[in-house]
């Protein structure tokens, strides 16, 4: 239960980005996960570089414009050129996800693709939904395409297809490729949070579907194959533990296939007690 309830409450997002986590900002020193895939974040937030012959996508970008730098730096710490990634992709529109989004996009010249649930919000440089939070505010940047569920995005040897898992944000997608380490095929998800988060879940006027939404969501992510579970937050996979784990050898340190379907139980399991409380509570804020 504590475990459960440190998921919940740490990825509830900061009214301000003075509240943030301070592992959030904290350089930690990228690395090869599986196959193309490299992880490019700071130790608490992800970021993830898919690479190819053609060129490289990049998932999210980290809470500001700092971050955003220090993804940069990885990337090329890792030998990889910043002019080389051709496409921006996101999980949601959260500041912490998104923030550094706008200056990944100056830097690289990448072309944006966000969700059509969320590619308001990131135009408009807030989260929308209604929120105990507010709008979180972060710096706002164009999409050049917005996509709906089942969009696959092809660039080199890269294949991947998004999965709207609307919830946590409207627009909120998970993502899915496969990939070969050392001959042996493995299915990847980068699977969207899934927390409430300060969502309002009774009565909210901006997200009306959001408990429905929340629902389809657990029953999409439960249904796809996974070996490997690559999140947002790096305790919702313990991916500190697991590099640790690959540093000392172990060549299946990320390789869980049942990790995935526990990370959703979790999740709705935080999610029903949290839509309980609001209900016992009559909608109020």
């Amino acid at each position: 239960m504590a475990a459960l309830a440190a998921l919940f409450f740490a990825l509830a997002p900061a009214a301000h980005a003075d509240e943030m986590p301070a592992n959030w900002t904290k350089p930690t020193k990228p690395y090869r996960v599986v196959g193309n895939i490299y992880y490019v974040g700071t130790e608490g937030i992800s970021s993830w570089l898919i690479t190819s012959s053609a060129g490289h996508v990049l998932l999210d970008g980290g809470p500001n414009a700092e971050t955003g730098k220090l993804v940069e730096r990885n990337i090329t710490a890792l030998g990889f050129q910043l002019a080389d990634v051709k496409i921006l992709i996101n999980t949601h529109a959260h500041y912490d996800h998104a923030g550094g989004l706008a200056q990944l996009k100056a830097d690289t010249g990448a072309k944006l693709w966000i969700s059509r649930g969320d590619a308001p919000a990131m135009a408009a440089g807030h989260h929308i939904g209604d929120n105990i939070y507010g709008p979180t505010p972060m710096p706002a940047a164009k999409p050049d395409r917005s996509f709906g569920d089942q969009t696959k995005l092809k660039l080199g040897e890269i294949a991947m297809v998004s999965h709207l898992t609307p919830g946590h944000t409207i627009g909120c997608t998970s993502w899915t490729t496969a990939v070969v380490e050392k001959g042996r095929p493995l299915n990847v998800t980068f699977p969207c949070s899934l927390s409430v988060a300060g969502n309002v879940l009774v009565g909210n006027k901006t997200h009306r579907t959001i408990v429905v939404d929340y629902r389809a969501s657990f029953a999409k992510l439960r249904a796809i194959p996974t070996d490997v579970m690559l999140p947002a937050h790096e305790e919702q996979g313990n991916l500190l533990a697991k590099r640790q784990k690959q540093l000392r050898g172990d060549p299946n340190a990320f390789v869980d296939p049942g990790e995935l379907a526990r990370f959703v139980d979790a999740s709705e399991a935080a999610f029903n007690k949290e839509l309980a409380r609001q209900q016992a509570a009559g909608g109020a804020r």
